[in-house]
């Protein structure tokens, strides 16, 4: 059985005052378009399709909430980088992002990095914009297409970047890798 029976869809946010109310707890999972955010959330969750997932970069065009227990929620964002979007979307998806940052209710990041890639400038470019009070864990996904050697050496690396201000995992939400591990610390921010 899950640990996040209750997950549910709750809104999709085109502008600021569709955000639920500022309560609670809330943790935003942020990355590169197609590095898997959706695929995390599902496997995290352990629903097959609460998140949409797609082939196609830019697929999550609006800051989705997501319920898993009463005021505890997700929230996916549009990817950065390339996505199959309009620039002028993309200018839209700021002023919503800036004004997540600023909520009470904002815990912490799950930067969602392809394993294979490393972290990017722009992944690393989250940490800058995270607030002093927000935590932030990489899920380094895509892990499944990694052997053992490269995966060891590409935690190694995001560690040095990191360099403790972020905690860093490997992850699959293919093959299951790392699940528990990221569900036990989604679980200790939104307490």
């Amino acid at each position: 059985m899950s640990r996040f029976h209750e997950a549910r869809f709750l809104i999709s946010a085109a502008a600021p005052a569709q955000f639920p109310v500022d309560v609670g707890a809330e943790v935003a999972f942020v990355g590169r378009s197609n590095s898997g955010k959706s695929s995390a959330i599902n496997a995290i969750v352990q629903r097959r399709a609460l998140a949409r997932t797609s082939k196609t970069p830019g697929r999550t065009r609006l800051l989705n909430f997501f319920e898993l227990a009463p005021l505890r929620r997700l929230v996916d964002l549009p990817g950065y980088g390339y996505a199959s979007v309009p620039e002028v979307e993309r200018r839209a998806w700021l002023p919503l992002i800036d004004a997540l940052r600023t909520r009470a209710s904002l815990k912490g990041l799950f930067v969602i990095a392809d394993s294979r890639r490393g972290l990017t400038p722009a992944d690393q470019g989250l940490l800058e914009w995270a607030l002093p009070g927000h935590r932030v864990h990489v899920l380094l996904s895509k892990a499944d297409k990694l052997n053992r050697g490269e995966g060891a050496a590409v935690l190694r690396a995001a560690a040095a970047i990191l360099s403790g201000r972020a905690t860093a995992q490997l992850f699959s939400a293919l093959k299951g890798t790392g699940v528990a591990q990221a569900q036990d610390t989604l679980a200790v921010w939104l307490a």
